[in-house]
């Protein structure tokens, strides 16, 4: 019993270690790709530690498998480092039986991750989706780019050619105006603001020094050219008003839970069924060429021959759209398949890393986060490519969506039994030389020097 709890106590704190480090770099990289659409909004707090708390959900699946690597093979390493495996195997404890504490714990990790990815991280994506959705309506001039036609309002074209976001002032301000037809106008402005009213219910277009050209379809020999040194035009601004959405409404495949989707697959599979026997229909009439067409001058065989040609190209047109709508609703199956698969493959993946940890740590003798990040690299990068692989594989039709999903996890844990076996049976030592033998000999007498220190 002291030696479980010690096994396990040396892997909880690498644990958090890697949890910590490794969502501060997913979330630094969230920040990064979406901190122009934060900026200069006007969000409250509370907004963007929403929008941040709901995207941790999709970090946290990420994040746990990784960090049970890491952490199985800090233990070790730590451990085989210390000489306390050498000590352990000497008084009759083998690898198989050191292995079962953090074995166990992965175990209830993964069971905890499946009910994570089920019932947490679905409402926190859809969440997220339609904060996000409410967040980029909130400024106006973030959906203007410079010198390109923004159709975002309604019944309105706008082009600017330069933008200030700071001060939300254009320049050389172009409108095409569409909303009294069969009239347009076209407004012109050398600069102009935008901003909204205080209710937020209308977008005001602020213009000074311009033309207005105003032209009739219905009276082409009518022109009107106005000058004007101020203009004003209101705009609707639903698209641009910040309300937070309520939760519901549709939801993606991945705002959803297994059970919901699986429901949905029945549903379409019921369908298919249905879409499968016109399919059979449709190929029997071809065999059968059951046309039943009666002539209607009997001495020529041409008008059967005209009506028989089209009856099968109508059969033809019926045959493609069923098997076109066949087609269609199988990659639905296989794109709801291989999100459920995912909810259980990943959460498999944290007993999978342990497998491979708990030896290639033993192997290694090192145990520091340096080490065990390297190695964790590379199977990450491994695990990473069979899914992605895999999962547009069975989008695309070509493999089913267990074998896409769940391939990684079948290679690698083959991998981590082979590398156990192997290890428990002989004393199997890592080194790393050939690397280290192409590192500049100043680098690594600053490395000593730090080491010594």
């Amino acid at each position: 019993m002291i030696l479980i709890k010690y096994i396990i106590r040396n892997h909880i704190i690498p644990f958090l270690f890697a949890c910590v480090v490794l969502i501060s770099i997913f979330l630094l990289q969230f920040l990064m790709k979406f901190a122009d659409k934060l900026i200069g909004k006007g969000l409250e707090t509370i907004i963007i530690v929403k929008l941040i708390v709901y995207n941790l959900a999709w970090m946290v699946v990420l994040v746990v498998p990784m960090a049970v690597l890491v952490a199985t093979l800090m233990a070790f390493g730590n451990m085989s480092q210390n000489n306390e495996i050498a000590i352990m195997k000497a008084s009759g404890i083998s690898l198989y039986k050191m292995i079962i504490p953090p074995l166990i714990s992965s175990i209830l990790i993964a069971i905890l991750l499946v009910y994570f990815n089920n019932k947490i991280y679905p409402d926190a994506n859809h969440a997220a989706r339609l904060l996000m959705e409410d967040i980029t309506r909130k400024k106006p001039t973030l959906s203007l780019v410079p010198g390109v036609f923004s159709q975002d309002v309604s019944s309105y074209a706008i082009l600017a050619r330069d933008v200030i976001q700071e001060s939300n002032e254009l320049k050389d301000v172009t409108i095409y105006d569409y909303s009294n037809p069969p009239k347009v106008n076209i407004v012109t402005a050398k600069e102009g603001k935008i901003f909204l009213v205080p209710n937020q219910k209308k977008l005001i277009m602020d213009l000074k020094v311009g033309e207005i050209h105003e032209s009739d379809i219905y009276r082409q020999n009518v022109y009107r050219r106005l000058r004007f040194t101020h203009h004003k035009i209101a705009m609707p601004a639903d698209q641009f008003t910040f309300e937070q959405s309520t939760p519901g409404g549709p939801r993606g495949d991945r705002e959803m839970g297994a059970a919901q989707m699986l429901a949905i697959v029945d549903s379409i599979n019921k369908v298919q069924s249905s879409y499968q026997k016109e399919f059979n229909s449709k190929i029997d009439q071809i065999i059968d060429k059951k046309f039943n067409y009666k002539p209607i001058d009997t001495t020529s065989n041409k008008y059967i021959y005209v009506k028989v040609e089209q009856r099968l190209r109508m059969l033809e047109n019926g045959f493609t759209d069923v098997l076109n709508r066949i087609e269609y609703n199988r990659k639905e199956i296989n794109r709801y398949m291989v999100e459920v698969h995912k909810k259980y493959a990943l959460p498999v993946a944290c007993i999978v890393f342990v497998l491979i940890g708990a030896p290639l740590g033993t192997m290694t003798r090192k145990g520091g986060i340096g080490m065990a990040s390297g190695i964790s690299l590379v199977f990450f990068v491994i695990y990473w490519a069979f899914l992605i692989g895999g999962e547009k594989l069975a989008d695309r039709d070509l493999i089913s969506p267990f074998v896409g999903i769940w391939s990684a996890n079948v290679f690698l844990g083959i991998v981590g039994i082979l590398l156990l076996i192997k290890t428990a049976k002989e004393k199997v030592t890592l080194n790393f030389e050939f690397i280290t033998k192409r590192i500049p000999k100043s680098w690594k007498s600053s490395d000593d020097e730090i080491e010594n220190n």
